[in-house]
């Protein structure tokens, strides 16, 4: 039973890994996913990567960065931005896009547990991988590359700091608040279908089973309330 029961959940994870990698896949392909300002891409390529981690778990979430890493490593290579040479280093492309899950998912897990508020765990977690993306790109860039940054953007090295911080508020504040908007939106949406959630009374996919409470996994039987007649 427990067999059965573990593949199923595997094939789950496989499967939801699967469609919203592709849904990434689609934004990236379209003007919806990406939107340049100035020499600059905002994305909301990361907000399946954040809904994947909190629905169900960091190696899913893991999965999923590392597509839309790949995908933004692929579009470097292709060309279409001024910055685009300095996105075929993967350290830059792939490495802060495979920990977006990680970190969304245990922001998620861990205001979850102190608040046991639904939305503010899940906004929670969308910012903090969003905020993961953005500063682990610029902040990449401007450790690896700060003098080709200047010389691509026409500025002086000592105003590379200023710049890169600019550009970070730029696209860092509007992708936080369509994330959380977003994934709020959808995680709340697909709990309420399955009537699954942290603190539903059944299992939350993305909780390790060991019976941890309010974590975002099942609810002790227990603890359930009676419900009125």
């Amino acid at each position: 039973m427990k067999t059965m029961q573990k593949t199923r959940e595997k094939t789950r994870k496989l499967v939801v890994a699967g469609m919203l990698s592709a849904v990434t896949m689609v934004l990236g392909l379209t003007p919806l996913g990406i939107i340049p300002i100035g020499p600059l891409n905002a994305t909301i390529l990361h907000v399946p990567v954040i809904i994947g981690a909190v629905l169900e778990g960091p190696v899913v979430g893991f999965v999923i960065g590392l597509i839309f890493g790949l995908f933004s490593l692929y579009r470097a290579a292709v060309g279409g931005s001024v910055l685009a040479p300095l996105f075929l280093n993967p350290v830059v492309t792939i490495l802060p896009r495979v920990l977006i899950g990680p970190v969304a998912y245990y922001v998620f897990r861990g205001i979850s547990h102190l608040t046991r508020k639904r939305a503010l765990s899940v906004g929670a977690a969308a910012v903090a991988g969003t905020l993961t993306n953005t500063i682990g790109v610029m902040g990449l860039i401007f450790i690896l590359y700060a003098q080709q940054y200047a010389d691509l953007m026409g500025i002086s090295r000592q105003g590379v700091g200023l710049a890169i911080l600019s550009a970070s508020a730029v696209n860092g504040i509007p992708e936080c608040i369509l994330a959380a908007v977003v994934t709020v939106a959808v995680v709340l949406a697909v709990w309420k279908l399955t009537g699954s959630g942290p603190h539903s009374g059944k299992p939350h996919h993305g909780e390790p089973h060991h019976g941890e409470p309010h974590t975002g996994g099942t609810t002790p039987p227990e603890r359930e309330s009676p419900r009125k007649g």
